[in-house]
């Protein structure tokens, strides 16, 4: 398991701030470099407006322990300033959980929205209403909190995570009072949208089984029994089998393996080899065959 350690991207860019949080250890980055003759500061201002709201905000009746802690990176490229006070960009946001009994951080999400836009006016204070759309900027660092804190239940029980995953629906439909881009049916596949409606999509229902056993049953189990613990995430894997059967194309396919392809390198081709090795790397390359170099390392 150490040289898995290794698979948890540390990005480097321009500034980054690591405060502790209620239920998250957040590092916000801003990297405003392609923005030309302007107020640098403002940047500055806002990655610390965005710290303290992330990670001064109660976001559970939940308490977390140190250790339980999930660790994230929000990273927010600021690409133009069309007008004064106006932003638009991407956001690449990064999530884990530690492995039961061992200091290894397996990641959840690993994701890029290429749909950043939103106004900030500098020395802001964020603050999220759940029942009113505040701000552009507000709703998406929201929605990616909920996201994360369902996507971390739903590693520990079946469906653990779904009260967050409606929260982040919640925080969809919101928005979509705002007219920005990403949170609408018509905006494309590749969307908030998207990937809230697909994760409470009772299609892919196996997704959300699939990251329950492959983290509980088969991550949590490595530190005491590898080869069965290897098993347990093989038989999981089955179940993107059966979201691929219904729909080759589903989106939460590239989520997951954004997520986790790494790691199943790692898992799978390293320590005592296993039975359905053979047939997962089919598998994978049946369903990921761009990433056929990655997965001849299995």
């Amino acid at each position: 398991m150490k040289s898995m350690r290794n698979l948890l991207l540390i990005v480097v860019v321009l500034c980054g701030v690591n405060l502790r949080a209620q239920e998250l250890n957040v590092q916000v980055v801003i990297n405003a470099e392609q923005v030309q003759n302007s107020n640098q500061q403002v940047f500055l201002n806002l990655q610390q407006s965005i710290s303290d709201f992330l990670n001064n905000t109660k976001w559970t009746s939940t308490n977390y322990k140190p250790q339980e802690k999930i660790n994230c990176t929000f990273t927010l490229n600021i690409l133009e300033s069309p007008s004064t006070n106006e932003y638009k960009g991407s956001i690449q946001v990064q999530a884990s959980r530690p492995v039961y009994n061992s200091s290894y951080q397996t990641s959840l999400l690993n994701y890029k929205d290429d749909q950043l836009s939103f106004t900030y006016t500098e020395f802001e204070t964020l603050r999220f209403n759940e029942t009113s759309f505040e701000s552009n900027l507000v709703s998406i660092l929201t929605f990616y909190v909920y996201t994360i804190l369902g996507l971390d239940g739903d590693s520990f029980a079946l469906k653990g995570g779904e009260v967050y995953h409606k929260k982040a629906e919640n925080v969809v439909n919101l928005a979509q009072q705002g007219g920005y881009a990403g949170w609408n049916r018509i905006d494309g596949n590749a969307t908030r949208y998207q990937l809230n409606e697909n994760l409470l999509s009772p299609s892919f229902e196996d997704f959300r089984t699939l990251f329950y056993e492959y983290h509980l049953k088969g991550l949590d189990l490595m530190a005491t029994d590898i080869r069965e613990s290897k098993k347990q995430i093989a038989k999981a894997l089955n179940r993107l089998q059966n979201v691929y059967n219904r729909r080759a194309n589903a989106y939460l396919l590239r989520v997951f393996i954004d997520a986790k392809g790494d790691e199943l390198v790692e898992i799978f081709s390293d320590g005592p080899r296993i039975n359905e090795d053979v047939k997962l790397k089919e598998m994978l390359l049946k369903m990921y065959p761009t990433f056929r170099e990655k997965w001849d390392k299995i």
